[in-house]
């Protein structure tokens, strides 16, 4: 599933075509994705001026001049793809079409139909139910080491679970909760209310620090993920120890025939990597 990185670039990507455009044309090409769509869901979307597309969490948020905000989650295998003008025909999986007063398409293609679209307005958004027990924004100013801190005490989860968490850090996913903790030198299986002051500092700077590095190599290309321009990204191959076990670590003098390098364990379903001998 698309985490944060992977949302923030096609933000980022659909953004310049969007933002300061009317929508001349959507169409609903099914009657549902993961949930129905809202009512006259096409209908309260033509003719609006796209004022701002930005993300929360894992979510874009396209806000329109009358107020409404079209709240997107890409699921597991959904896609933005832009096209310079109208296809001779859309594909199975092209279940939204977007059109702009300059001609351009934007299309949302997710074969698994993971994904979702609902409506909202401005002032209720913060109260969707999609949206408001969602914590601070990682890359957002209210993030903090003190305040991952608070969030973190009396939790007797492992760090990695809570870092999962959407009430504590919003957006947060698998692959770079995995990195973070690694590059904080901290382990996953350690209670989350067990981390120090300064550990939490540390914390707080990886997370940021690993979300900036993948977001600037346009995200992960994991299974179906595309950038909105339809690029690959290219962050797995700076994977520390995501998806990297019996491999040795970068940056790690660890005796990999003693230590076996980066492990491989299941937590909550999810895998976990990590070095035993780096992280403690």
């Amino acid at each position: 599933m698309p985490e944060l990185p992977e949302v923030e670039t096609v933000c980022r990507g659909l953004a310049p075509h969007l933002e300061g455009r009317r929508l001349v044309h959507v169409e609903q090409r099914r009657p549902n994705l993961r949930t129905p769509f809202p009512p006259r869901f096409c209908e309260r979307l033509t003719g609006r001026l796209v004022r701002s597309v930005r993300r929360r969490a894992k979510y874009i948020l396209m806000e329109m001049d009358d107020g409404t905000v079209l709240i997107a989650h890409l699921g597991m295998s959904g896609r933005m793809i832009i096209a310079p003008e109208r296809p001779e025909a859309f594909g199975k999986h092209d279940h939204v079409v977007f059109e702009t007063d300059a001609g351009t398409i934007v299309t949302f293609n997710d074969a698994r139909r993971f994904g979702l679209m609902d409506l909202t307005v401005v002032d209720a958004l913060d109260d969707h139910p999609m949206l408001r027990s969602l914590g601070p924004e990682p890359l957002g100013n209210e993030f903090s080491g003190p305040e991952l801190a608070r969030r973190l005490a009396g939790k007797a989860t492992p760090v990695k679970a809570a870092l999962l968490d959407q009430s504590v850090v919003a957006g947060l996913g698998n692959i770079y909760v995995a990195e973070a903790l690694f590059q904080a030198g901290i382990l996953p299986t350690r209670s989350a209310a067990s981390l120090t002051a300064a550990e939490a500092d540390r914390l707080a700077v990886a997370v940021r620090e690993v979300l900036e590095r993948a977001i600037a190599a346009g995200g992960s290309s994991l299974r179906d993920y595309r950038q909105a321009s339809g690029e690959l990204g290219y962050f797995q191959h700076q994977f520390a120890v995501y998806d990297r076990e019996g491999e040795g670590c970068p940056g790690c003098d660890c005796d990999r025939a003693r230590t076996g390098g980066v492990q491989r364990i299941v937590q909550s379903g999810r895998s976990t990597f990590f070095c035993a001998a780096r992280q403690r």
